[in-house]
């Protein structure tokens, strides 16, 4: 029993009807390969240690598939809701059928040696269905049927589907060598379909070849997998790479109105994104791509920060001296200053006046009159404590 063929594609609304059926044959499908599993647990008891450790991997990752599968029916029967199924929920099936797999499930999706792994719902069961025919053989479990001209039907509905993904491998080398193991597994099942024929026990020979056959399906599904993966990281990488390119060129500016407005002012050497060259294709220049983005992008934050600051500071000098103003006039309407007072306030704030129009500013000199000038206003304004009366 082969996993059902998924409605729609991505971006494509399913409809109820459509879900409705589909939903149910995923379920059927489901509870089977749970069984099949199950039955492939009980056999592994048979089998020697060394096997058992050999095969106890393989049913481990074939159950964190299932898993992963069972988990989004549940995500698509509940979306489903009996069949009330509007555009909104048209859409959110067609998401949850033919997105990522592995954004509902905590364990990572994975094969021995393929690191972690990003599939869709009807990807993930054209592996599990790989896998558990793998796992069938080896622990000498017949699948479905017991009849051999049954499981060279299978045999060649695996080839032929094999067939059909081949023209998804980039032509090279790759597709070479794939093309010419299917081209040795189709002779040895145009000889087993032979022998057969001619009523020959041909039990020993398919167990090894349905083996063969669904690891290269197998891999075939991984490797295109790794690709759409691959695809996909390109293009973050391009876009960030045009993100971080925006913000260089907005942290020049904010470098130039800074240079232009205090001094002294930091100067931080601003990285060039575009000098990294252009985003590689292959996974691990990828990889060192990314890590070099990573420190422009800390680079970038730091003259933020700093050219930020600064700006920030010549700010609060200028905020200061319009506080100390106000309140300097606002205190005066209260109490009469010496005309000598006046004067060494008008002076005080005559000089800061001129260095806070200065261009650019030097901040450190602003700052230290605003501290004077405050000092003495403060000085100057505070009420006197009235003298205690002498007794008679």
């Amino acid at each position: 029993m082969a996993a059902p063929p998924a409605p729609g594609g991505l971006g494509v609304p399913i409809q109820a009807t459509e879900a409705q059926g589909y939903l149910a044959a995923l379920r059927q499908w489901v509870a089977q390969r749970r069984a099949d599993l199950g039955e492939v647990d009980s056999a592994i008891l048979r089998l020697s240690p060394g096997e058992q450790s050999a095969i106890t991997t393989d049913l481990t990752v074939a159950l964190t598939f299932w898993k992963a599968i069972n988990d989004r029916l549940t995500l698509l029967e509940t979306t489903f809701d009996g069949g009330r199924v509007g555009p909104k929920e048209a859409e959110r099936l067609s998401t949850l059928v033919h997105g990522r797999l592995d954004s509902n499930t905590t364990e990572h999706l994975s094969l021995p040696a393929s690191g972690s792994l990003s599939v869709s719902l009807p990807e993930a069961c054209r592996l599990l269905d790989s896998l558990t025919r793998t796992l069938q053989a080896r622990a000498s479990l017949v699948p479905g049927a017991a009849e051999s001209t049954q499981r060279i039907t299978v045999l060649r509905a695996g080839a032929e589907r094999v067939r059909d993904q081949l023209p998804l491998v980039p032509a090279g080398p790759e597709r070479d060598t794939a093309a010419e193991q299917l081209a040795r597994l189709d002779r040895r099942v145009a000889d087993l379909v032979e022998r057969a024929r001619r009523g020959a026990d041909v039990g020993g020979i398919i167990g090894p070849l349905e083996i063969d056959l669904a690891m290269l399906e197998r891999d075939l599904i991984v490797a295109a997998a790794e690709r759409a993966n691959a695809a996909q990281d390109r293009a973050h990488t391009k876009q960030l790479v045009e993100e971080l390119d925006a913000r260089a060129e907005a942290i020049r500016a904010l470098e130039r109105q800074c240079l232009a407005a205090v001094t002294p002012a930091p100067h931080l050497a601003i990285p060039n994104v575009r000098a990294l060259g252009p985003v590689p294709q292959g996974a691990k220049e990828l990889g060192s791509y990314r890590q070099r983005l990573e420190r422009v992008s800390r680079a970038l934050d730091l003259a933020h920060e700093t050219y930020a600051a600064a700006l920030a500071e010549r700010d609060e000098v200028v905020g200061l001296a319009g506080a100390l103003g106000a309140m300097l006039d606002a205190r005066l309407s209260a109490q009469r200053l010496d005309d000598d007072v006046r004067d060494d306030l008008t002076a005080l704030r005559s000089r800061l006046d001129g260095v806070l129009t200065r261009k650019p500013m030097p901040t450190a000199r602003a700052r230290a009159l605003a501290a004077a000038y405050q000092s003495y206003v403060e000085a100057v304004t505070r009420p006197t404590s009235r003298a205690g009366r002498a007794h008679p």
